[in-house]
């Protein structure tokens, strides 16, 4: 028997082109044993080395044993399998088998059909993907081959509009300089395009088969991974080395669109693409009604151990004191029961007995009203966004309930409190403002009676829906102010655009963000026009003359640069690098000759800043031939190497972007979506706190903060947190702290001086949900990261639960997550995340609860969340009305689902103290369940019988005079007749029932009946002799509940024909009255007749 391990993890892959069998010698993803290679089975070897993909969990044999296992680790399966194997013993059980096992197999039938029915569409998904076709150059032509039978190594043509079939290093295109456009709605949401460029060594290739075939390029790249926005190789090929990154790479799940053929070769396949790593579990979520379910489960299991002790106590007092008598009584010659084991074995049976207070299906029953709540949120027509044809949509159907908990909401600025519709408003070029000027309401009112916007109707390529209201920056232009030309010539060149013409001519831009696609149409407006690029040249037309420009470098923008660069060769053989990006990170680079400039951009960008506009900073440099030559030689070494390849891109990068020249600053506007203030305001009132986790810098997140009433003129403080260093922020935070009223400075000395662990228990118990007054506080994402180290981490979750609004500005989406997990963790409040972006993803898995919106940054956000509509203000709506209502339902359904059970079980609790604790049913459990169904589904049947057969055309033309309502049931409640049928049918159904019980109870009373009437006639006449207190009363309950079964031993009993002659009291000296003899029997017998004695006497007395 082998012991099967996985082979370590690769380091680095290497794979040669158009060579199956070298590439097969490594057995990528092949599971090792010890030191020698083994497969698990005989296909392993191919499921391993091809493109075959398996999402599904089980096949037609794994699916009942791997199913079954997992069904039976639930808790309630299993204590009722273990319940089955119970009853099948005789001597514990006093209800058959089939009670247990058929709610056993309904909910594991159930739950089993619901996996297969899941897996069998993953198998179908999987067969319909593997089965795709494509072409694969084999033997030196090309062949239809299903992807499954891909190899790592192949060559692969595809065509237009054709799905990617696995990780290819693209060759060659049919678009000139090996360019092709892809789409990764698959991989990230976004339907925009994007461009991918071959090596120049292979786009030579072009569509030679012959070519290609003789291709035998080795390729030695990154091991498979799940980082879709990087990757790292060399190609060897002709005794050179060519380095690979991204943009040489199209990923599985792309699809090619607007170039009509590729050819690629396979670097990753099946499930080692980096679609498969990614398609790892999402993280499960559970509400707070599960984690308390399972904790009741355990409860209740625990108080049916004690019910079972109870009773089996019970029975063992009752054989070892009565049973031998009770036996005699029966005339059974038995032999005498010992009382330890029949009391250990009447626990086991009430266990069975007992069974139905663990609730079996209680949590099937959950999972179906879940499933209604969810259809409730899909069918809600007031979350409908006709605007997008976007309605709302429940995607996870197990958190419902946890909406109408939310305590925290965690929200981004950019796409989720705005539209991330950018129009471009305003610039600063060279020291001066120019656009639409808000700040000044008199010069505002000028422009609008005096100015019209800016006619661009005389451009034919520029777009007619930007208005601009500032006629002189048009002067500016064609006046030929050089910086004003500069200025825009850096936004027509210095973005990732890509352009195309529709049918009438058309330019149509394809952007990434929404702030490129403005700045491209401004400049494109004010005659600085984006035509075309190639991997080498970027083409714009500058007023009206069409000019060229060689691409040399593409310093692109990422999150930690927060810059982009382009360097490019004009026709004058100049070399000019451009550059925009956040202005923190600009100004840090600048000359000191832009010094004065800097100064007074400032103050402009703090202007655009404080009316909400986002702001980018625009430079520039020249550089020297000899010194670029030299810096592209090292870039071109870094490129290559093999490790820490990043690192070194990064200095290089960082040692040619300084000494920049500042040309401005450009503002576009973000409007608030519709309903915001409202929505924020209500949830508000709900004690709902939001924070607002933005990328934005500082002053645009406060202004927002107070567009939208977060913050407002009458808040006693807003606290702004911008240390440098952990001290700093320590500090900052702390005299903020110590500023809030009611704070105890001594407190905050010792706190201070407790451990880490002991700051954030403090922090998360103890603790005022606001400080008494308004307060907010804003911090920067420089200081985040100081505040979120540990020893930090309390003051700032200590203040920022204590103020009532909290903006974090300049935050990555890896801080957002982690301000998210801080107050998840040691608040112990239910979070919920809501997003539009990419930048969104981790914040919204880290919540209890992810909201994406369909907004205007793509569906990766929807695609990775748990509900998702089109506007922020729904969210009031979906917390309020369906959070609440399912969280009030799902509470009231569980009250009344344990109620019942405890009312069902109970009844044969207390009845086993007057059964001699046998475990007998007190209920005939067929009985029951039969007429349980018949009244259930018999009603639910004759209600819509009747309700289609009143509503139906057929019977409306059969009977026109006896139906003239069709259709309109509320006018039938208006007709006296139809109360009065309700009526006659409530009394005609209950005066009989009422009549014969009390004939029967007046004419044939029982025994129990008579002795009812006897006390209430004591009650009535004073008694006129003492009445003995409390002796008889001891045993009256028992007594009482005994006579009250009529089929019982009642009547045997006192008859007295069962009693045999007593036997001589005993001689063990423990002689007792008759109310504590060993014969409970004949106590019993004796107390009857003498009740019945004076019940008599007292009747004939009285007649």
């Amino acid at each position: 028997m082998f012991c099967y391990r996985k082979k370590p993890p690769e380091v680095e892959r290497i794979v040669k082109a158009n060579d199956r069998e070298y590439n097969e010698k490594f057995q990528y993803a092949v599971v090792w044993s010890g030191t020698v290679r083994e497969l698990k089975n005989p296909v392993e070897l191919k499921h391993s080395e091809d493109n075959r993909i398996h999402t599904s969990k089980y096949n037609i044999i794994t699916f009942l044993p791997i199913n079954l296992f997992e069904q039976f680790q639930r808790v309630a399966n299993a204590y009722f399998l273990f319940l089955l194997i119970l009853q099948l013993i005789p001597e514990i059980s006093s209800l058959t088998w089939f009670t247990t096992i058929v709610p056993l197999v309904l909910v594991i039938t159930m739950t089993a059909g619901k996996d297969a029915t899941d897996d069998y569409f993953r198998h179908k998904s999987d067969n319909q993907v593997n089965n795709r076709q494509s072409e694969v150059l084999i033997d030196g032509k090309l062949q239809n081959e299903k992807w499954m039978n891909v190899k790592v190594g192949d060559i692969i043509k595809l065509e237009n509009n054709q799905f990617v079939a696995a990780d290819l290093l693209l060759l060659s295109s049919s678009e000139p300089h090996g360019l092709c456009y892809i789409e990764t709605a698959e991989l990230d949401g976004e339907t925009n395009l994007k461009v991918r460029h071959a090596l120049s060594v292979t786009s030579e290739l072009g569509a030679d088969i012959s070519r290609l075939a003789k291709f035998d390029g080795t390729v030695v790249c990154e091991a498979p991974n799940n980082k879709l926005d990087k990757f790292t190789g060399v190609l060897s090929w002709k005794d050179s080395k060519h380095s690979l990154n991204n943009q040489k790479i199209i990923l599985r799940g792309c699809v090619l669109r607007n170039t009509g053929w590729c050819f690629g070769m396979v670097i990753f396949a099946g499930p080692d693409t980096k679609l498969m790593q990614n398609s790892g579990k999402t993280k499960f979520k559970r509400t707070s009604i599960d984690r308390l379910m399972n904790t009741l489960v355990l409860w209740i299991f625990g108080f049916l151990v004690c019910l079972g002790i109870i009773l089996a106590i019970g029975n063992s007092i009752w054989e070892n004191q009565v049973g031998g008598q009770f036996r005699t009584s029966l005339f059974r010659n038995e032999e005498k029961k010992n009382f330890v084991f029949s009391g250990f074995l009447t626990f086991w049976s009430y266990i069975i007995v007992l069974n139905t207070v663990v609730p079996i299906s209680l949590y099937v029953s959950m999972e179906v009203i879940r499933l209604g709540h969810s259809y409730f949120i899909n069918w809600d027509r007031k979350m409908y966004y006709s605007g997008k044809a976007a309605p709302a949509e429940a995607r996870t159907t197990t958190l419902n309930e946890e909406l109408g908990q939310i305590e925290y909401v965690f929200s981004d600025k950019t796409g989720t409190l705005t539209q991330n519709i950018m129009t471009f408003k305003k610039c600063s070029i060279n020291g001066r403002i120019y656009g639409e000027e808000y700040g000044d309401p008199v010069q505002k009112k000028e422009i609008t009676k005096k100015k019209e916007p800016v006619d661009f109707s005389e451009k034919s390529q520029a777009e007619r829906s930007l208005q601009f209201f500032d006629h002189s920056l048009m002067e500016s232009i064609k006046s030929g102010d050089p910086k004003v030309h500069e200025f825009f010539r850096v936004l027509a060149l210095c973005h990732t655009v890509m352009s195309e013409e529709d049918s009438s001519g058309k330019l149509i831009y394809q952007v990434q963000s929404p702030d490129e696609g403005a700045l491209v149409t401004a400049a494109r407006n004010c005659g600085f026009i984006f035509k075309s690029r190639t991997p080498d040249s970027i083409t714009i037309e500058e007023l009206g003359t069409l000019v060229t420009y060689q691409l040399l470098a593409f310093l692109d923008f990422n999150n930690i640069r927060k810059r982009m660069s382009v360097i490019v060769r004009n026709p004058e053989g100049q070399i000019k690098l451009y550059s925009k990006g956040a202005d923190t990170i600009l100004f840090e680079r600048l000359h000191p000759s832009s010094k004065d400039l800097l100064s007074l951009t400032s103050d402009h960008l703090s202007d655009f800043a404080g009316e909400g506009l986002r702001t980018l900073a625009i430079a520039y440099k020249d550089l020297d031939d000899k010194y670029f030559k030299e810096w592209h030689k090292m870039l071109e070494v870094a490129s290559a190497a093999a490790h820490e390849r990043d690192d070194q891109i990064s200095q290089l990068y960082e040692e040619i972007e300084r000494d920049l020249m500042l040309l401005g600053a450009t503002a576009v506007e973000d409007k608030l979506q519709e309903g915001v203030i409202d929505t924020i305001a209500s949830l508000s009132l709900a004690n709902i706190k939001i924070w607002v986790l933005t990328g934005d810098k500082q002053e645009t997140a406060i202004n927002i903060g107070y567009a939208c009433n977060m913050l407002t003129e009458d808040m006693n403080d807003v606290f702004v947190v911008a240390g440098n260093t952990v001290g700093e922020v320590r500090e900052e935070l702390r005299k903020a702290k110590e500023s809030l009223p009611g704070q105890n400075h001594s407190i905050l000395n010792a706190h201070a001086a407790c451990g880490k662990e002991q700051q954030l228990e403090m922090a998360s118990v103890g603790e005022e949900d606001t400080a008494p007054g308004d307060y907010a506080l804003v911090i920067n994402g420089h200081s985040l990261a100081h505040a979120l180290e540990s020893d930090v981490k309390s003051d700032l979750l200590e203040l920022a639960c204590l103020c009532k609004t909290v903006i974090c500005c300049r935050v990555t989406p890896l801080q957002k997550a982690q301000v998210v997990e801080l107050v998840k963790k040691h608040r112990n409040a239910v979070t919920l995340a809501i997003g539009d972006g990419a930048n969104d993803v981790s914040m919204i898995k880290s919540a209890h609860i992810g909201v994406g919106i369909s907004g205007q940054e793509g569906l990766q956000a929807v695609l990775a969340s748990d509900y998702s509509f089109a506007q922020f203000r729904y969210l009031q709506r979906l917390l309020l009305v369906h959070g609440r209502w399912s969280y009030f339902r799902m509470c009231k359904f569980l009250r009344y689902f344990l109620y019942k059970n405890f009312a069902f079980t109970l009844v044969h609790f207390w009845y086993g103290f007057f059964c001699g604790f046998s475990a007998q049913i007190a209920l005939d459990t067929s009985y029951w369940t039969v007429i349980n169904h018949v009244f259930i589904w018999g009603s639910i049947a004759t209600y819509f019988c009747i309700l289609f057969t009143t509503h139906s055309s057929d019977i409306f033309g059969m009977f026109p005079n006896q139906f003239p309502f069709v259709g309109n049931v509320w006018h039938s409640l208006t007709q006296k007749c139809v109360w009065l049928v309700i009526l006659l049918t409530t009394v005609a159904s209950v005066m009989p029932v009422v009549a014969f019980r009390f004939l029967k109870v007046d004419l044939y009373p029982t025994l129990t009946d008579q002795i009812r009437q006897r006390q209430k006639a004591q009650k009535k006449a004073k008694p006129v002799r003492r009445q003995r207190p409390q002796t008889r009363r001891s045993s009256s309950r028992r007594s009482g509940y005994a006579f009250a079964h009529q089929e019982g031993y009642g009547e045997l009993i006192t008859s007295g024909k069962n009693m045999r002659a007593k036997t001589p009291p005993p001689t063990s000296g423990l002689e007792k009255p008759l109310y504590n003899s060993t014969s409970w029997l004949e106590n019993l017998c004796k107390k009857t007749t003498d009740t019945l004695s004076s019940f008599s006497q007292e009747k004939t007395v009285k007649l």
